[in-house]
């Protein structure tokens, strides 16, 4: 084996989570990177004699394994990690201060970034005991993870990525919700959005390594966003949202990241006014339309991209619950590609029924009412009105939902439509020996019978309970007794199937104690 073989081999660093279509080898791609970043400088250093160098870190490199076994043995308990966040910081330390006298000699700090990348490495199992994450924010720990973000090496930067997605797992969080907001609260007050979509700025997703450093920033983001919604319009303010919208577009294959860039963005957009508005006048709505476009004559090649096309469309239909983005929908020309794509039978008609729901509802919605009716909408909605496509039922889409969405539709434009546009909708009734009205009324006695069946069932329900309530005042008992025992029931249920079923069975049963 020769020198450059050997700088290359780096030990087992344990598993890491992986994207679902890595190869799980046991063995972290993101070290073996790190080696072969600094033998290529170290190659490139023609000013010095590198040979002690090699010699050290060739040394430290077949160590590594026995190290690593030694550290196994080890507990893990407070007085360990805060060992470990100490030596992280050391070595933090040391490598940025060789690299401000060495910039131009690689070889200098090359053993440094090596250990660097090793105990961040070690500190995934950190993430285990999420009790412990106030160590990382009393030991300045978090702050020194931030810097790394924009160091100069971007596979130590993606490292630090590594290990922030490990800790703010969600379920990793939940554990421990006083160590989550400690973690989260340290992370926000030192912009760690803002740094990692700095990062994400740099990174280029040809290289596999780096793709999945993108990957995991995403996955960052959707953690803490779900532990804490509030966030949403900070995030997207610093520079998330312009980041999403230049990726969703961007001219390259569609991959795993396009697919979450798509999700990360329903997510800002719900239920937050801040993050749409934002959205609109960063164009995002002609960014939108310009992607859905494309399914205008082609069905999604595969479920993935199907997945992508819907979380589009739901971020679309969340903006336009803004007034102010109805405008911009009318002026991109939204009305004529959601008509186009009900005419057009393809997968995306759903999604485009949908879209028109939200921006022709209220009365922010009229303009966009007489501009359908303008170009010849009316053609297009009224036979989906009369019958539900087959297609339609093939995709999925229930009967009631589609005539959900096809009567809001109508009754928007009933609502909006003055002057002539009015009259033509109202023509359209008298068609056919008036089989719209017939229909109409089909509709609305199908949807009656249903309200009424669904009032007999809450009767039936209160007249049993009554009647429970009843025969305990007879006989002089309580409904707290009852429910006393229902959860000492619930807690003492076995998990002879799974533990899984154990959980949902003592959901259930604690539901129907809230209603009793």
């Amino acid at each position: 084996m020769d020198v450059g073989e050997l700088l290359n081999y780096q030990p087992d660093r344990g598993a890491k989570r992986l994207r679902d279509d890595d190869d799980d080898d046991g063995v972290d791609p993101r070290s073996k990177k790190v080696g072969r970043d600094l033998a290529r400088r170290l190659e490139r250093d023609d000013g010095e004699d590198p040979s002690g160098d090699r010699k050290r870190i060739l040394e430290k490199l077949m160590d590594d394994d026995e190290d690593a076994d030694d550290q196994e043995g080890e507990p893990v308990d407070e007085s360990s990690v805060k060992k470990m966040i100490l030596t992280f910081e050391k070595r933090s330390y040391k490598n940025q201060e060789l690299r401000i006298k060495f910039p131009d000699t690689p070889g200098r700090f090359m053993e440094t970034e090596l250990d660097l990348n090793d105990i961040i490495q070690e500190m995934h199992v950190i993430a285990t005991m999420p009790d412990l994450y106030h160590l990382l924010v009393e030991l300045n720990a978090v702050h020194s993870l931030l810097g790394l973000l924009s160091h100069e090496n971007t596979d130590i930067a993606i490292a630090v990525v590594d290990l922030l997605q490990e800790l703010t797992d969600i379920d990793t969080l939940q554990e421990s919700e006083e160590g989550a907001e400690v973690l989260i609260d340290s992370l926000l007050e030192g912009q760690v959005v803002a740094l990692l979509v700095q990062n994400m700025e740099r990174l280029d997703e040809q290289v596999k390594e780096e793709a999945d450093g993108v990957y995991n920033t995403l996955a960052i983001i959707e953690n803490m966003a779900e532990f804490r919604p509030g966030l949403c319009t900070e995030a997207a303010q610093q520079g998330l949202m312009q980041w999403l919208l230049k990726r969703i577009k961007a001219k390259i294959p569609f991959d795993a990241n396009k697919l979450y860039c798509s999700e990360i963005l329903a997510i800002l957009l719900q239920n937050n006014d801040s993050t749409r508005e934002l959205l609109g006048e960063l164009d995002g709505i002609d960014v939108l339309l310009q992607q859905l476009s494309v399914f205008k004559r082609h069905n999604p090649a595969t479920a993935e991209e199907q997945e992508m096309m819907e979380n589009l469309f739901d971020a679309l239909c969340s903006c336009l619950m803004l007034a102010a983005n109805r405008d911009r929908f009318l002026r991109g020309e939204g009305l004529q590609l959601m008509n186009l794509m009900l005419r057009e039978k393809k997968m995306s008609r759903t999604s485009a029924l949908k879209v028109l729901d939200h921006g022709m509802i209220g009365p922010e919605g009229s303009d966009d009412c007489h501009k359908f009716v303008d170009i010849l909408g009316l053609r297009t909605i009224f036979p989906l009105f009369m019958k539900t496509p087959k297609k339609m039922r093939k995709a999925g889409t229930v009967d009631k939902e589609h005539e959900e969405h096809v009567c809001s539709i109508i009754a928007s434009c009933l609502r909006n439509l003055k002057a002539q546009q009015r009259t033509r909708l109202l023509s359209k009734f008298t068609e056919n020996d008036c089989e719209k009205v017939d229909r109409l009324m089909e509709l609305h006695f199908k949807y009656l019978e249903a309200v009424q069946l669904a009032d007999k069932r809450i009767e039936g329900e209160k007249h049993l309970q009554q009647r429970v309530h009843q025969i305990l005042n007879l006989r002089g008992g309580s409904v707290k007794v009852v429910r006393h025992i229902m959860r000492e029931y619930a807690e003492n249920i076995g998990d002879g199937k799974s533990e899984e079923f154990k959980e949902s069975e003592q959901k259930r049963i604690m539901d129907l104690l809230e209603n009793f």
